[in-house]
């Protein structure tokens, strides 16, 4: 059992409204697929994922890669999931698993198409991504025409999904870009679908774009990632959401140090005045980014910010409380609302995606 004094408290409950709020903004028949790659977003894959099956508020499950998927099926969940980004070494494995990979090369569709014939496979479920202007995996438009012809009449699968991702869904200045990446896909997908015997799900939106582009993009499903967990790329947005992560620790050990001392690694502060220290046991081996050191960061202590001075080291940071009435053993947040965590993503030079998927596994998870 993890007894560790650092926890991520996930409030499931505030995941739900969350998850409904996106939905209030989409036609009912639309479905949902939620994004629970990363462990969660450096959250609790498993927990989320069993809440989205008990509460029936997921069609679909996706994940980065087969072992994520793997985990999630070794934990009893039964939800289809798709492998966004499969690997060759692994489609076994993947089908062991009954998981469904986003097939985005002829080399992966030839490869998967081969192993399901040896292993006799009827109609096994996949899924084509699209590359609409991201770049980063996808067919091209210009090979759909060959795409089509490897993908009718073929025993072995079947085209559950056909989707791609957009490049910039949350920034309104690149509205042009983004309405050309629906106008192709809805040209590729409408010629796959003349020529496919079944009809597969079409989906393009992530939460920015679930938020800016429901009425032109919805087709059949949707993906929800980042806005689950309470952040939507926009404060106005953000702040119609409830949070759900809260990174808790405690102090140590606090300490009276005269003008002159030097605050850790590299003697990286000497004190100009006598101050006060506490040492927290969180650090860069929990995600706690080096660039929030030397005053850029902070905790917050009694409702009341102590900046992080010195350099982060792996297991600690060293705040300032000269001015802040606590005392050893006392809570100590890193954060515990969106603001917070945006704050320090600023402050870290970073998005609050890294942030929360950089938290290290030793971190105690704790289910509200």
């Amino acid at each position: 059992m993890n007894s560790h004094v650092i926890v991520l408290e996930i409030d499931l409950k505030a995941i739900t409204q969350n998850i409904n709020y996106f939905k209030s903004k989409l036609q009912q028949s639309t479905k949902l697929l939620a994004v629970v790659k990363a462990f969660g977003y450096g959250s609790d894959a498993i927990a989320i994922a069993k809440l989205l099956e008990k509460e029936q508020l997921a069609y679909y499950l996706a994940v980065a890669y087969t072992h994520e998927g793997v985990a999630l099926r070794n934990a009893g969940i039964k939800t289809p999931i798709l492998v966004l980004h499969p690997q060759v070494q692994n489609l076994n494995l993947l089908i062991e698993y009954h998981l469904e990979p986003n097939v985005y090369s002829f080399k992966l569709l030839k490869a998967f198409t081969s192993i399901l014939k040896d292993q006799n496979k009827k109609d096994y479920p996949i899924h084509i991504k699209i590359n609409t202007g991201l770049n980063r995996l996808g067919f091209q438009p210009s090979e759909i025409e060959r795409l089509i012809v490897n993908l009718v009449d073929k025993e072995a699968f079947k085209v559950h999904s056909i989707f791609s991702h957009l490049a910039a869904s949350e920034d309104l200045n690149e509205k042009a870009f983004t309405l050309q990446q629906i106008k192709i896909f809805k040209e590729v997908s409408s010629k796959m679908l003349s020529k496919l015997e079944n009809v597969p799900l079409l989906h393009m939106l992530n939460t920015s774009g679930i938020i800016n582009y429901a009425s032109e993009a919805q087709f059949d499903m949707v993906r929800l990632g980042i806005g689950m967990f309470g952040l939507a790329n926009s404060s106005k947005e953000t702040n119609k959401l409830q949070n759900v992560l809260t990174l808790k620790s405690v102090i140590s050990q606090i300490q009276e140090l005269e003008k002159g001392s030097s605050i850790g690694y590299n003697r990286a502060l000497i004190t100009s005045k006598a101050i006060k220290i506490a040492t927290i046991p969180i650090g860069h081996a929990d995600g706690i980014s080096r660039n929030l050191g030397n005053n850029k960061g902070c905790v917050y202590i009694n409702n009341q910010q102590a900046p992080i001075i010195g350099n982060v080291c792996m297991d600690m940071i060293l705040v300032d409380i000269t001015t802040i009435h606590c005392k050893e053993g006392d809570v100590v947040i890193l954060f515990d609302t969106q603001d917070r965590l945006e704050l320090m993503a600023k402050k870290a030079d970073t998005i609050s995606y890294e942030i929360l998927t950089a938290l290290s596994q030793r971190i105690r998870r704790k289910i509200k």
